[in-house]
């Protein structure tokens, strides 16, 4: 592998950057990325060797790491432009889209869809780190329909981060992440408002916020421009996942008013087995 570009120098896209740099030293990275800023950046952290606004008929892989309701058009214009050798891959949170856009592309065979479970709360290319994508599970969909040469490119790149290979068919990606991703960060960032909204009469609240609040609300310091696009692509999924939460809130709502603590107990003493699914997966 000698040539990789990257469309999107953020958290991931700079983390899968400086990982691949860090395990294949003669690497060439370019890279190129809307916001100006975030491209100087880039290339004084060394996430890019040189900025480039398409990849080089030589690429190995181009990555794609834009936010959600940008990565339609961009497959569509990067597997135009790229010769016969290249892999496209992205690392979006939705794949039914993309899968469904690109299915009678006649370069189908040089897309991967690929999705990295790994992030923080943090975005841009100073948020980035070599060691992001340690042990995370890369999700990866109709793998079938890409060419078996290439793939062995994005293979080998996922083996040397140390990647957790896992395959869905991408209505059950977008199904699946709508309750355990993209929901938490609904919530949490609809906790975070309420609790605003309350500190404009009570300006003392946060005097009272400890550790389990600052968990519960940590992922509402994520970023909008990410995150709003995924909840508008995967709106079906999460609008289900949604009413489902919210029947659940007003039927443990309605405990409390009743004043029905065994009511509450058994049902949390219930919830409370998600515990050794959680560390099941540690």
């Amino acid at each position: 592998m000698k040539k990789i570009h990257l469309v999107g120098l953020g958290l991931l896209g700079g983390s899968f950057a400086l990982a691949a740099r860090q395990k294949f030293p003669e690497l060439q990275v370019t890279g190129q990325d809307h916001n100006p800023q975030h491209l100087q950046d880039a290339l004084d952290l060394g996430i890019i060797t040189e900025a480039k606004s398409i990849p080089d008929a030589d690429a190995d892989l181009v990555i794609l790491a834009t936010p959600a309701d940008t990565l339609g058009g961009l497959l569509i214009q990067t597997l135009d432009q790229i010769g016969s050798d290249t892999l496209v891959f992205d690392l979006g949170s939705t794949k039914s889209k993309l899968c469904s856009l690109v299915a009678s592309h006649p370069k189908r065979s040089q897309y991967l869809a690929g999705h990295p479970i790994a992030g923080t709360e943090y975005s841009g290319p100073k948020a980035a780190s070599a060691t992001l994508l340690d042990r995370k599970v890369m999700i990866l969909c109709e793998l079938e329909k890409t060419d078996l040469h290439l793939k062995e490119k994005a293979y080998r790149l996922f083996d040397a981060l140390n990647l957790k290979l896992r395959f869905m068919d991408p209505a059950e990606h977008d199904r699946h992440l709508a309750y355990v991703s993209h929901l938490s960060h609904l919530t949490s960032f609809m906790l975070g408002k309420t609790v605003l909204q309350k500190m404009e009469d009570e300006k003392n609240i946060f005097d009272m916020a400890g550790s389990g609040f600052s968990s519960t609300v940590r992922l509402a310091k994520s970023s909008p421009d990410m995150w709003a696009p995924i909840f508008i692509e995967n709106k079906e999924n999460i609008l289900a996942s949604l009413d489902g939460y919210i029947a659940n809130l007003s039927a443990f709502r309605e405990k409390i008013a009743a004043g029905d603590g065994e009511g509450l107990k058994k049902e949390m003493e219930e919830i409370n087995a998600i515990r050794g699914i959680l560390d099941f997966g540690k």
